[in-house]
C-alpha cells in the first residue's frame, strides 16, 4: 500500500462522485457552522457566479479551501480529518437547490451528486456521498440528502440537538435566499459550483500522517479550537472498537458545559499537571504535561471523565448526597462568585478523591472559601494564587493532612493578621467594586438567614455617611470632625448593599429621606446588612464604629481570624523560641523554579522534614553521600514521585542528622542547610537559629 500523501485541486463535480465515498468519523465535533457562515459562503459563490457569467469554460475556478481525508489509493473510502463543515454545508446548499430548481434534469444531477444509485454494470452499490457522525446520519439523510426531505423540515415542532437544529436553520436560509433567484439564475449557479468550484483534497493512507496535517492546517488558521486538536489526537489513538464510546462521552460533556467551559475545564486540567502559571498555548503545554497520548484511555477514564463531572458540579452547585449537599453547594455558591477562579484546580482534585464524603468535602470547602476569600481580601496577586493553590493541590495528591496548621489549605497566623487588617481598613478605597461586593454579599448571608440564597444582577455598594454631606446637613452635625469623617466614610461600619444601580443624588439625601426612598425598593430591603442600617435614628461616628466591630467580628468568627499575629508580634514569639533553643520551630525550604516546597521542624538535635514536603524528581549532583541516603528513601517508598511525575514527595515525617542531608535529600544535590532552611516570612535561617542559641544548646 502506497503511504505517500497526495493533494490535487479538485471540482466539486469529481468531489461528488463516484471517486470519493465521504465518512464523518464519530470522534470529529458535531455540525457546527451557523447561518452567518452558511450564508457567508452562499454570497461568495452567488458573486463568483455572477462574475463568471453565463461562459463557464472560460470562468476563473473559485477555491473553497481545503479537506484532509484518510483514503486509500484506488479506494473511494475517505474519511474525513478536516472538512466536514464545508462539505456538510455544499450538500445543503445542493439540496436547497434541487428542492427550487423547476427541471427535472437539473434536479437528477444534482441527485447523482448527493447519493449514488445502485450500479450493477460498474459494479457500484447504492451510497451517500456524504455520511454524517452516527448521531446526525438519520436526521441528515431524511431531510436534506433524500428527494423531498427540505419540504418536511417545517413540520418539524420539536427540539433538535445543536447539529440537527443548525443543519435545518442552514437549509431554511439557503431555501429562503434561493427563492430571490429567477429559475434560471439557480440553474447557473449549481452548473458554477459543480464544475468551476474546487477544493484542494489532501489524502493520505496513514492515520498519524492525516492527523499532523489537521494539526499544521489548525496552526495556520482554521477554525478550530485547541480542544478539538485534542480531541483529534486522543480518540483517534484510541482502538476502533472503543473510539465510538469515548467520542460519545466527550461530546455528552462538551454539550453539556458548553464550549467555552469545556475550554476552561481544560485549562485547570493543564494547572493541576503543571502547577504553574502557563508560558505557553493550551494545546501546547497540555500536550506537555498532561500528556493524553502516552495513555489516551487512561487520560479519559482518570482524568477527564471523572474531572468533568467534577467541574460540571462545581460550576452548577449541584452536589448531590443524602446529607450536607445544600451546605457543599452553598459553599460553591460563595467560591463561584470569586472574581478569579485559581481555586478550582484544587477543587477538581479534591472532588475526584473525595465525592463520596460529604462530611470531608464540606470541610474542605469551607477551608477553601476562608483561604480564597483570605487572598481576594489581601489582594493576593495572580502569581502568588497559582503558587499556593498548586501547593495544596499537590498536597492533595499525595493525601497529606490539609487541616493541620502548616498546610498550604490554611492561614498562617501572620495571613491572618493581614486579613483582618483589610477587612478593617478603608475597603471601598482599596478594593475593586466588584471585589468589596462580594465580600460584603458573603458578610451579608452571614447576617441573614442561612437558607436565603439569591443571585442579583445588579449590586452595588453605597455609603451610609456620604462621602461628601452637603453643607448645613444633619450628617455634619453627626460627624462634625473632618478627620473622623475621612476615618470612618469608606470602611465597613459605614457601607450597605444597593440591589440597584448608585445614584450619587439620592447618596446625599438626609438619613431619613434616604432610608425609604433609596436603601428600599417597593418598601423592601433585601439585605440584612442595609436592614441594619434602617433600624437607627442617628447616624454618628459612634454608631459606626460600633456596627465596625460587630461586622468584623462576624467575619472573623466564620473565616476563623482569631490566631492572628503581625509580622512583629511574630518575629517576638520566634525569637522567644530561639531563645529556648528552637525546639518545634517549622523551618521552609522553597525554591519557585523547580516547584519545590518543604517544611522541616527542629526536634532536638534532629532535623525532621515533614510528610508532604515536596523534592526533586532527579538527583543531579555528585553520586555517593547524600545521594545514597535519598535513594534509600526512594527504594523503601518514603520518597516516590508525585502523581503527575514531576516531582517526589515525602510520605512521613522524616528524620535527618544535619539540615545539610535534608536540604541535599530535597534539591537533589549537596546543599548547605544551614543557610537555606528559613523561617517563614523572616530572613532568618537555621544557621542563624544554632549561633542563637545557648552555648549549652549551639
Amino acid at each position: 500500500m502506497s503511504r505517500l500523501l497526495s493533494a490535487k485541486e479538485q471540482p466539486l463535480s469529481k468531489i461528488f462522485s463516484s471517486d470519493y465515498l465521504f465518512t464523518i468519523p464519530g470522534y470529529q465535533r458535531p455540525y457546527a457552522w451557523g447561518t452567518e457562515q452558511a450564508e457567508e459562503l452562499l454570497d461568495d459563490v452567488l458573486a463568483a457566479s455572477a462574475a463568471a457569467g453565463t461562459n463557464l469554460q472560460e470562468a476563473a475556478p473559485y477555491f473553497l479551501g481545503s479537506i484532509v481525508l484518510i483514503q486509500s489509493e484506488g479506494v473511494p473510502d475517505a474519511t474525513v480529518v478536516d472538512g466536514q463543515q464545508r462539505l456538510t454545508t455544499l450538500t445543503l446548499l445542493l439540496s436547497a437547490i434541487r428542492a427550487t430548481v423547476k427541471s427535472p434534469e437539473v434536479q437528477i444531477g444534482i441527485s447523482a451528486c448527493i447519493y449514488q444509485k445502485p450500479n450493477v454494470i460498474q459494479n457500484l452499490p447504492a451510497s451517500y456521498r456524504l455520511t454524517l457522525r452516527e448521531r446526525d446520519q438519520a436526521f441528515f439523510r431524511q431531510y436534506i440528502q433524500h428527494e423531498g426531505g427540505l419540504s418536511q423540515l417545517e413540520h418539524i415542532s420539536t427540539a433538535l440537538p445543536d447539529a440537527q437544529a443548525r443543519l435545518k436553520a442552514n437549509a431554511e436560509l439557503f431555501l429562503e435566499r434561493l427563492q430571490d433567484l429567477d429559475d434560471a439564475q439557480r440553474v447557473e449557479l449549481v452548473q458554477f459550483i459543480v464544475t468551476r468550484c474546487f477544493l484542494v483534497v489532501v489524502a493520505t493512507p496513514d492515520l498519524d500522517s492525516a492527523y499532523r496535517i489537521f494539526g499544521v492546517l489548525n496552526s495556520r488558521g482554521l477554525d478550530l479550537s485547541a480542544t478539538d486538536i485534542l480531541k483529534a489526537e486522543i480518540t483517534g489513538a484510541i482502538t476502533q472498537e472503543r473510539r465510538e464510546d469515548y467520542t460519545r462521552q466527550w461530546e455528552d460533556f462538551e454539550e453539556s458545559l458548553g464550549g467555552d467551559a469545556f475550554g476552561e475545564l481544560f485549562s485547570h486540567i493543564r494547572t493541576v499537571f503543571r502547577k504553574a502559571k502557563s508560558k505557553g498555548t493550551l494545546l501546547k503545554e497540555f500536550t506537555d504535561h498532561v500528556k493524553p497520548k502516552a495513555n489516551p484511555v487512561a487520560f479519559m477514564d482518570d482524568v477527564l471523565i471523572p474531572m468533568a463531572r467534577a467541574f460540571k458540579v462545581i460550576r452548577d452547585e449541584s452536589f448531590s448526597a443524602t446529607h450536607l449537599a445544600e451546605e457543599v453547594n452553598d459553599t460553591l455558591g460563595w467560591l463561584n462568585r470569586l472574581e478569579f477562579t485559581d481555586w478550582v484546580p484544587p477543587a477538581l482534585a479534591f472532588f475526584v478523591r473525595h465525592h463520596s464524603k460529604p462530611p470531608a468535602l464540606l470541610a474542605f470547602l469551607r477551608d477553601l472559601e476562608r483561604l480564597a476569600y483570605s487572598m481576594l481580601a489581601r489582594k493576593s496577586g495572580i502569581n502568588d494564587r497559582i503558587e499556593r493553590f498548586s501547593l495544596l493541590t499537590t498536597a492533595i495528591e499525595v493525601g497529606a493532612d490539609l487541616h493541620v496548621a502548616n498546610a498550604p489549605l490554611q492561614l498562617s497566623p501572620q495571613e491572618q493578621h493581614e486579613t483582618y487588617e483589610a477587612l478593617n481598613g478603608p475597603l471601598y478605597e482599596t478594593h475593586a467594586p466588584r471585589v468589596l461586593a462580594v465580600l460584603l454579599q458573603r458578610l451579608d448571608q452571614l447576617l441573614s438567614d442561612q437558607a436565603v440564597k439569591f443571585k442579583l444582577a445588579n449590586v452595588s455598594v453605597e455609603h451610609v455617611l456620604p462621602q461628601q454631606p452637603a453643607p448645613r446637613s444633619q450628617w455634619l452635625q453627626w460627624v462634625s470632625d473632618p478627620q473622623a469623617h475621612q476615618f470612618w466614610v469608606h470602611r465597613l461600619g459605614n457601607l450597605a448593599l444597593l440591589s440597584r444601580n448608585k445614584n450619587s443624588a439620592a447618596s446625599n439625601f438626609e438619613f431619613d429621606k434616604k432610608k425609604t426612598a433609596y436603601f428600599q425598593k417597593g418598601g423592601v430591603c433585601l439585605f440584612a446588612l442595609t436592614t441594619q442600617v434602617l433600624t437607627h435614628a442617628e447616624w454618628t461616628a459612634e454608631v459606626i464604629e460600633q456596627r465596625q466591630k460587630a461586622l468584623l467580628a462576624k467575619l472573623e468568627a466564620h473565616w476563623r481570624l482569631q490566631d492572628r499575629q503581625s509580622l512583629e508580634q511574630h518575629r517576638a514569639t520566634l525569637q522567644t523560641q530561639v531563645a529556648l533553643g528552637g525546639h518545634g520551630l517549622v523551618f521552609e525550604l522553597q525554591s519557585s523554579k523547580l516547584g519545590l516546597h518543604a517544611k522541616a521542624r527542629v526536634d532536638g538535635t534532629q532535623f525532621t522534614v515533614l510528610a508532604g514536603s515536596l523534592a526533586r524528581k532527579e538527583w543531579i549532583g555528585v553520586d555517593g553521600g547524600y545521594q545514597l541516603h535519598r535513594q534509600t528513601l526512594i527504594e523503601s517508598g518514603r520518597l516516590p514521585l508525585t502523581p503527575d511525575g514531576q516531582r517526589r514527595y515525602f510520605t512521613e515525617d522524616t528524620v535527618f542528622n544535619s539540615a545539610s542531608a535534608a536540604s541535599a535529600t530535597v534539591l537533589g544535590r549537596s546543599d548547605r542547610g544551614t543557610t537555606t532552611w528559613k523561617l517563614p516570612n523572616t530572613l532568618m535561617s537555621y544557621g542563624d537559629l544554632l549561633d542563637s542559641a545557648p552555648p549549652e544548646q549551639a
